[in-house]
């Protein structure tokens, strides 16, 4: 069951704004965001559901769900971006590109470059 994000009368977004124990029945009143996995669609749900079972395989994603192996990058790097972590794998790349480019410089060495990717990967 997918939770709506959407206000069906405005379109705005939609909070949380209370929460319930069932054991001691406290009631706590506030403003809380969804988390972000709550806003995936049923299809992005089942996807990340099966890739993580494949344990990143996308050999296996690529099997279970009967499509190429492109699009098992493309729905990845889409699902990515929706969760915000898009941009990550942009920043780490940006940052490896940066370190190569000080040594063809000449600014770092190689042993300098090699301790600054090692870093990275940390």
């Amino acid at each position: 069951m997918n939770i709506p994000s959407v206000c069906p009368s405005c379109r705005g977004k939609l909070v949380v704004a209370e929460l319930y124990c069932s054991d001691c029945k406290t009631t706590i009143k506030g403003s809380f965001d969804l988390p972000v996995f709550a806003l995936l669609s049923g299809d992005d749900e089942k996807f990340l559901r099966i890739f993580l079972a494949a344990r990143g395989s996308i050999k296996e994603v690529e099997r279970q769900l009967n499509i190429s192996y492109p699009t098992v990058k493309a729905r990845l790097d889409a699902l990515l971006n929706k969760l915000g972590l898009g941009s990550l794998q942009a920043e780490e790349k940006k940052s490896r590109m940066e370190i190569v480019e000080r040594l063809e410089r000449g600014e770092i060495t190689a042993q300098n470059a090699i301790g600054l990717l090692k870093k990275l990967e940390e």
